[in-house]
């Protein structure tokens, strides 16, 4: 029987791939360059880019990426939990590999990290077409809030005025990229919750995901793009620990503990 695409059979001993290949001793092809010769004027953010979108961005797009990296996810603090998860690899020794593996992990986080991402681009390119589509604005906003108790990239915890947004916006006005449509309805949307009187600003994941998604980014290719960006903060915090001594990142004594459960208890011998 002729197998098909999606059956085992069509995949034995064959991978089918139109995203590159390397030949030993001769050339890697990257999709439908050579790694070799065809990179040799490109940034890594042009190569990371490229493999995931298929298509080589232009200068200004790299440079805007690269600078989202730098400006909303590099923060080396050890008390942001994906930080705090390398640094506790470092006191106890474990390599940086895993370190930087269960740090980017965790970093999908429900509330702040990659996780909010997907939703909050589609959430912005969805309501960016019902309002072309002649929709209303204040009434979509509120049916989702409605349905969903949230507004993904809305909102921040600890703090509600988000230090970041500025100097992306800064960015992308010096690098002419702050027309679209998608960053525009972010603060159309604000000012929805605000009349609402709904303590919900925006936050740096939506005004990432609206940069990219009048860059023609799809949720996807957005989410797999920024996926490594918090490893400029992560390292840091696991080299932090590895130059202290082992095993004292954020110690907590006993006396601080305040238990309120049952008393001491005292074992009693039991004769059989």
């Amino acid at each position: 029987m002729e197998s098909t695409r999606n059956s085992l059979a069509y995949f034995d001993n064959h991978w089918p791939t139109n995203k590159g290949a390397w030949f030993p001793g001769e050339a890697v092809r990257y999709r439908e360059m050579s790694l070799f010769d065809d990179f040799r004027d490109k940034s890594w953010m042009d190569l990371l880019i490229y493999g995931i979108r298929g298509t080589m961005p232009q200068p200004e797009v790299s440079r805007l990426m690269e600078q989202i990296w730098i400006i909303c996810t590099s923060y080396p603090d050890p008390r942001l939990w994906n930080n705090r998860v390398a640094a506790l690899a470092g006191t106890t020794r474990s390599t940086g590999a895993l370190a930087l593996g269960v740090a980017t992990a965790v970093s999908e986080a429900s509330i702040y990290g990659r996780r909010p991402d997907i939703i909050g681009c589609e959430f912005l390119i969805s309501t960016c077409d019902q309002v072309a589509a002649g929709g209303e604005l204040d009434v979509i906003v509120m049916e989702y809030l409605k349905k969903h108790r949230s507004i993904p990239g809305f909102g921040r915890p600890i703090i509600s005025r988000d230090e970041r947004i500025e100097p992306l916006l800064a960015v992308a006005r010096e690098l002419e990229l702050d027309r679209g449509d998608h960053l525009a309805l972010v603060k159309r949307i604000e000012d929805v919750l605000d009349r609402k009187r709904m303590r919900m600003k925006a936050n740096i994941s939506s005004y990432c995901a609206a940069l990219l998604a009048d860059l023609g980014f799809s949720p996807r290719e957005f989410y797999n793009t920024v996926l490594l960006s918090f490893t400029g903060g992560i390292m840091p915090c696991y080299l932090d620990a590895v130059e202290k001594p082992e095993g004292v990142f954020f110690p907590l004594s006993c006396s601080k503990i305040q238990y309120q459960g049952a008393g001491i208890r005292r074992l009693e011998n039991v004769k059989k």
